[in-house]
């Protein structure tokens, strides 16, 4: 996604959600386009592989990937290497948290900001909001199980930090914006990422958006909020790209 114009551009490597077994990048189009809009920025959707045929970490593996392909190619792509950011769905939130942790502790070039998005933090399904939501469309208790029990190896890979993002090392990471949907079983998780980020000293806003469900965020064409929450998360990027 390549705004008009010469550039060079902000990069914005961006992962969808589904998760880690389903989606793609045409999928979650809405969301990639509307970042691209937004930022004025151009978006590297990931087509990250998926489970149960490539299973955890396949799809973390590919996202630190994608982050230095992207940093090797950023003029190729109108873009300025200098302005990198990370963005996700869902899943796809996940892997943009923990890309920009693995990018971290490689000594790779940071990534200016984060933009998570109802993203995956944790593993335990007894929070208030898995309970209050569990039955709740797109997104229920049991797809979650689902997905995660076709995502692993063994119940040992849910203690891994890079899934269960609320234990990692989160120090020296860069400024986040977390956004997170009412109606959605993962709303505290993002609450749970936002306490571990301030713990951790990292800059971050949270924003919780009332009466919409899961899988909003790309919407914008026809859900108001998802139009005010790419608009939020364009602002907050654009404003880390301007540092």
């Amino acid at each position: 996604y390549t705004p008009d114009g010469a550039g060079p551009f902000p990069l914005i490597v961006y992962f969808h959600g589904g998760g880690w077994v389903i989606g793609d990048k045409q999928v979650y189009d809405g969301g990639a386009r509307g970042l691209s809009k937004q930022a004025n920025a151009v978006v590297v959707s990931v087509d990250y592989r998926l489970a149960p045929e490539h299973k955890f970490p396949a799809a973390w593996d590919d996202g630190l990937a994608a982050y230095k392909w992207t940093l090797a190619n950023a003029a190729s792509l109108k873009g300025d290497p200098k302005k990198l950011a990370l963005a996700g769905e869902s899943a796809g939130g996940n892997l943009a948290v923990a890309t920009a942790i693995a990018a971290r502790d490689a000594g790779l070039q940071a990534p200016l900001h984060v933009v998570a998005v109802y993203p995956v933090t944790q593993t335990n399904l007894e929070t208030p909001s898995y309970k209050a939501n569990a039955n709740a469309k797109p997104l229920s208790r049991p797809m979650i199980k689902w997905f995660v029990d076709n995502l692993v190896n063994s119940p040992a890979d849910l203690k891994d930090t890079r899934i269960s993002l609320v234990d990692a090392k989160l120090q020296g990471l860069p400024p986040f914006t977390i956004i997170n949907a009412s109606i959605d079983p993962l709303h505290d998780d993002g609450g749970m990422l936002e306490t571990a980020l301030k713990k951790a000293g990292v800059s971050v806003e949270r924003k919780l958006y009332d009466g919409v469900t899961h899988e909003f965020f790309g919407m914008a064409a026809v859900v108001q909020k998802a139009k005010d929450a790419q608009e939020y998360a364009g602002q907050r990027l654009k404003a880390s790209f301007a540092r």
